[in-house]
């Protein structure tokens, strides 16, 4: 037999087997071959803009072509890569960027897409898989007082299955004092202090040789939140200090502020943080809606990405821009585009992604995959790639089922140097 055969015959063996190499699987080792590369993202920001957010209109714009629209395609300073004119600061940092241009979605509905495009699974009866954020908080160390996963301007995907530590915590004005961690008006500090200290006293006595998980559970987050009243860093998420010049550059909006609490969060540690935007379901009157839009995402993702980059700190953090499909190549008779999954992009920056790359492409017309087309899985262990965290790893669910982190795919290794 031929040597090569031979070992190919031998690694089909191992990887029909449960074999082991020094306390790993064998077959799991096989399957992350060529995957290795120094993990550079500790934080991640997700931008999550809900509502279907034209592909065309924004990351692949079709110049000339019948279905472009009103808006014409911009040079970026990543050479040879073109966006759209509403985003014309964001095109100055693109040399930091990455684009995929051939997301294959397969859910049409909301709801479907949503959940598909933030768990990587489908919806599955009498199951909550967990949204990204809550696989990044259950994988990796927590780090300071903050809590390790934070949703702005509107709610996160559930933990399911990982549990209520990694649950996401609320902000709902982003840059405002969050009323829920201070004493109540007229409770002066030493005065709510030995309020506190009364019910720590009243909870140990109950406890006491109480095994409840809830209970413990319910203390747990007492100490967390008490925690958090009283650590400096709970100043990460105002932006009372923030001088005016870089609110006005950011942008004075809710998204802006966002993106700014964003910032201080995972410069505070925060493992991972999810802005929120909705308004992008567009069936009528497109054009004007994208264009106020790109007004207000514009000039906060360009500050974000610029101040992380000139602060080291985008090497650390993978920002990320998604939505739960793109808007239809043809425009309807309401100068509207409708929901379309075949093909859509998506925005990357930092944690290891090489600026300036392309991934995929759409056709001339933006209707289906043209090369190279990206599954949904492969969005979530491509973050996983960047986080050093193993997508295939299995958490075991409420109904004794073992599942995987991802549910499948492999990492877009085009996007790494």
């Amino acid at each position: 037999m031929h040597c090569l055969e031979y070992k190919l015959s031998r690694r089909a063996m191992l990887g029909a087997t449960s074999a082991t190499f020094l306390g790993f699987n064998v077959r799991q080792l096989l399957a992350l071959e060529g995957t290795s590369h120094p993990t550079k993202a500790e934080h991640v920001i997700l931008f999550w803009n809900g509502g279907g957010m034209s592909h065309i209109d924004t990351w692949d714009p079709k110049p000339g072509r019948p279905t472009q629209g009103e808006f014409q395609a911009i040079k970026t300073s990543a050479p040879g890569v073109e966006i759209s004119e509403i985003f014309p600061e964001l095109a100055k940092q693109m040399h930091h960027c990455s684009l995929i241009r051939s997301i294959a979605g397969t859910q049409g509905a909301h709801g479907r897409a949503t959940y598909n495009l933030q768990t990587s699974y489908s919806e599955f009866p009498n199951l909550v898989h967990p949204g990204f954020g809550s696989v990044v908080t259950h994988e990796k160390e927590k780090v300071g007082d903050l809590p390790a996963y934070v949703s702005v301007s509107g709610r996160a995907p559930r933990a399911g299955y990982l549990g209520q530590n990694c649950e996401a915590y609320f902000v709902g004005e982003p840059g405002a004092k969050d009323p829920y961690l201070s004493f109540p008006e007229g409770i002066a500090q030493e005065r709510g202090n030995k309020r506190l200290e009364r019910l720590a006293k009243f909870n140990s006595r109950f406890s006491t040789g109480n095994t409840n998980e809830t209970l413990k559970a319910t203390q747990t987050s007492i100490k967390d939140a008490v925690r958090l009243m009283r650590s400096p860093a709970l100043q990460a998420f105002e932006l009372d200090k923030v001088p005016t010049s870089t609110l006005n550059r950011y942008g004075d909006t809710a998204f802006g502020r966002g993106a700014l609490v964003a910032k201080q969060l995972v410069e505070t540690g925060v493992r991972f943080v999810q802005v929120n935007r909705g308004g992008f379901d567009t069936h009528m009157n497109n054009f004007p809606a994208m264009r106020n839009h790109g007004e207000v995402m514009d000039p906060a993702l360009a500050s974000l990405v610029e101040d992380l980059a000139e602060s080291g700190m985008l090497e650390k953090t993978l920002v990320v821009m998604l939505s739960e499909f793109g808007r239809t190549p043809k425009i309807n008779k309401d100068a509207g585009r409708d929901h379309y999954p075949t093909v859509f992009s998506g925005f990357l920056a930092g944690g290891g992604i090489k600026g300036g790359t392309v991934v995929g492409s759409s056709d001339e017309d933006g209707m289906q995959p043209k090369d190279r087309p990206v599954k949904v899985p492969d969005l979530h262990a491509t973050f996983c790639h960047a986080l050093g965290i193993d997508p295939t790893k299995e958490v075991m669910t409420p109904l004794a089922r073992p599942l995987t982190l991802v549910d499948g795919g492999k990492p877009v290794s085009e996007l790494f140097g």
